[in-house]
């Protein structure tokens, strides 16, 4: 099944295509760019997927410099151009997105698997709309945040559980979360067991499957979250994590990649069968009822 697309995976996959030809051709970045409108730095940035290469008439440019004559491999490369200069629909929301939120974001649109592991809260993707909202408003007044932002904070959140369901290539993911994120109550019971009951229900789709790994199994656990996008095709696997205010960090270093899926093997092994959550979700739901 072919991977969905969207401009932040378009901008990336014309980068690798240009990083590959330019060495295939054997130029530096500064020999690249010498004589064109742009710097080195901007194509080390086009060539990351940082940033898009602005005009079409720069890639021909480019092409031409690198050899690569022949139409339709052109057009090919000024196609995904195009598309990667598109507007994704989450430009709506940057004003609320911390650092590196707009291109994980993207990158969630247009990739093919989601492997994710969360030991604290429930994972975004997986929240209730309550559970979100109850969520941001216990942070409002620390964070000193608006009710607008928590809103649309919320809005944001719903939009991207979309690509779980949609029509078209829905994405594969694959969670595994600690009991302790489960048992962290977040706006009263009736909140949680809602969010238990979205679970079950999400981890019934094909594409859906989701581990709890208890909190008296001892197994190796990482105690920071992580997730792992993949695309299929040439595209590397980017690893995001956390960071301190809120942002996210995105690398795709094979050797980071390599280190990551490791974890998320080793977190797999330790935890309960995709087939048990159902009942550990339920069972849980009855103890927070009781306490």
């Amino acid at each position: 099944m072919a991977a969905p697309t969207g401009p932040t995976v378009r901008r990336m996959q014309l980068g690798w295509e240009l990083k590959r030809l330019r060495d295939k051709a054997g130029f530096t970045l500064v020999e690249a760019v010498d004589g064109l409108t742009f710097s080195p730095s901007k194509l080390y940035r086009v060539e990351n997927g940082v940033t898009a290469l602005p005009k079409v008439a720069d890639l021909r440019e480019l092409l031409d410099r690198y050899g690569v004559t022949d139409d339709g491999d052109v057009q090919y490369l000024v196609d995904i151009h195009r598309d990667s200069l598109k507007r994704g629909w989450w430009a709506q929301y940057r004003n609320i997105m911390p650092s590196g939120m707009a291109t994980l974001v993207g990158l969630e649109s247009g990739a093919r698997t989601i492997r994710v592991w969360q030991p604290d809260v429930v994972y975004g993707l997986l929240q209730t709309e309550r559970y979100a909202r109850e969520m941001l408003l216990a942070a409002k007044l620390v964070e000193e945040t608006t009710t607008e932002f928590v809103e649309r904070s919320v809005q944001l959140r719903g939009e991207r559980k979309e690509l779980l369901i949609r029509q078209d290539h829905p994405v594969e993911l694959w969670a595994i979360l600690d009991e302790a994120a489960l048992r962290r109550i977040i706006g009263g019971v009736d909140v949680m067991r809602e969010q238990y009951e979205e679970i079950t229900r999400l981890a019934a789709l094909d594409n859906v499957t989701v581990q709890i790994l208890p909190t008296g199994t001892v197994t190796y656990r990482s105690s920071t979250n992580f997730t792992l996008l993949e695309f299929g095709g040439p595209l590397p696997t980017i690893v995001q994590t956390d960071v301190a205010d809120g942002g996210s960090n995105l690398s795709d270093k094979d050797t980071t990649a390599w280190k990551f899926s490791r974890r998320f093997d080793a977190l797999r092994a330790g935890a309960l069968a995709p087939g048990e959550t159902p009942g550990f979700l339920h069972r849980l739901a009855r103890e927070i009822s009781r306490e």
